[in-house]
């Protein structure tokens, strides 16, 4: 890697942010309603990053995020992450739904028993609540019990949620009054 940044860019549902490390991304921002409050968002979390050409491999990550924004598979697992500071637990967490594929789902309840933790998703969705690289670390593909939405803490909450759903093809386009 190199020195640490971040950069704003475009995809199919707003202006995303990333910032990196010498050891890899340490955070995305999901689409704060313009490109200026997306920074500000990033920056406020990364006061001491600055904004930077990003080098190749974060170029790729970019593009695998715009790409799959945009309805494509696209595998981010090879994506290098940061976890400095990031609580041993949640690493755990964020490494299996890494796995999780675009199109498909699981609940908190099935990763917390995949990661022997019978009874734990409730700790599933706090470490879900706290992920600083969404969509390279999916957590929108992680749904409550009975398959429903559950939470999503980034910006449009839910609805964010169900329309990355929508792009991945995990969730039927539901029709709207307007």
């Amino acid at each position: 890697m190199t020195a640490p940044g971040y950069s704003v860019f475009g995809t199919a549902i707003g202006d995303c942010g990333i910032a990196w490390s010498e050891r890899g991304v340490v955070a995305v921002q999901l689409p704060e309603g313009s490109e200026e409050k997306t920074r500000a968002r990033l920056t406020a979390r990364l006061p001491h990053a600055t904004e930077s050409t990003p080098p190749e491999e974060i170029q790729r990550a970019i593009d695998g995020i715009v790409s799959l924004m945009d309805g494509k598979r696209t595998d981010l697992t090879g994506v290098e992450l940061d976890y400095e500071g990031v609580p041993d637990f949640h690493h755990r967490v964020y490494e299996f739904i890494r796995t999780i594929p675009a199109g498909k789902t699981l609940t908190y309840g099935d990763i917390a028993n995949i990661l022997g933790m019978p009874g734990g998703a409730q700790a599933v969705g706090q470490a879900m609540g706290r992920n600083p690289v969404p969509i390279i670390v999916p957590c929108h593909r992680v749904l409550a019990a009975g398959g429903k939405d559950g939470g999503f803490s980034a910006r449009g909450g839910v609805a964010t949620k169900r329309r990355m759903l929508v792009i991945e093809g995990a969730l039927a386009d539901e029709p709207t009054l307007f």
